[in-house]
């Protein structure tokens, strides 16, 4: 016989087994603070990635035609020549050599302007995109439209038709420099205008063509 206070139905539970009283539920911040938030973490990992990793370049010129187009845009590996060593024929962007004095800017305008370059909708205001010709110790010359490497003409398969080249003076390439140039020859500003340029300040290897979708393709 049970008294009036017992449950008949209360399983029996052995110590230490009572049931748990669910904690009361954390209540979310509300999407439109949330919205923001999650804005604001893509745009910072979008400048990290940018600034260590991948960046978007967008293609301001003629003078990589007809490989890349005017308004192209290419992704970058930053990290490509960390673990690899820098080859002929390479697409690399690197810091304009001719010491070009950048106007100043305001943190917002600074912020704005990574976050366009982050993705490839503005042009970089201090970055050139070219392709390594000559490597630290080779002699280059023009001669004739074709260029000779130790004195032997290289094989370009990439150049623009039509292309023209003056005829250049043999150049020994300074240890740890290159010598870029464009591929298109006859509208390029390269090493033939401002000179070798310095290894270190390579920002990285073009690799592929992100847009437009109908040009997509590996360099």
């Amino acid at each position: 016989m049970t008294g009036p206070d017992t449950d008949e139905t209360a399983p029996d539970l052995p110590d230490g087994d009572q049931p748990e009283i669910p904690e009361k539920k954390k209540h979310a911040l509300p999407f439109w603070v949330e919205l923001p938030l999650l804005v604001l973490a893509a745009l910072m990992v979008a400048v990290v990635i940018k600034t260590f990793l991948i960046q978007a370049f967008y293609i301001p010129s003629a003078s990589m035609e007809s490989t890349l187009q005017l308004n192209d845009r290419v992704m970058v590996n930053k990290l490509a020549y960390q673990f690899g060593d820098l080859q002929r024929g390479d697409i690399v962007v690197f810091d304009d050599p001719r010491g070009t004095a950048q106007p100043q800017e305001s943190l917002f305008e600074s912020i704005r302007r990574n976050l366009g370059e982050s993705v490839g909708i503005s042009v970089p205001r201090s970055e050139f995109i070219k392709r390594i010709i000559g490597r630290p110790g080779e002699r280059i010359e023009i001669r004739d439209n074709q260029v000779l490497i130790d004195g032997q003409p290289i094989d370009e398969p990439y150049l623009k038709p039509g292309s023209a080249m003056a005829d250049m003076d043999p150049l020994i390439v300074p240890e740890g420099e290159m010598f870029v140039m464009g591929d298109n020859r006859s509208r390029s500003q390269d090493s033939r205008v401002f000179g070798t340029v310095p290894i270190d300040t390579i920002v990285g290897k073009a690799f592929v063509i992100m847009w437009p979708a109908d040009r997509w393709s590996w360099l």
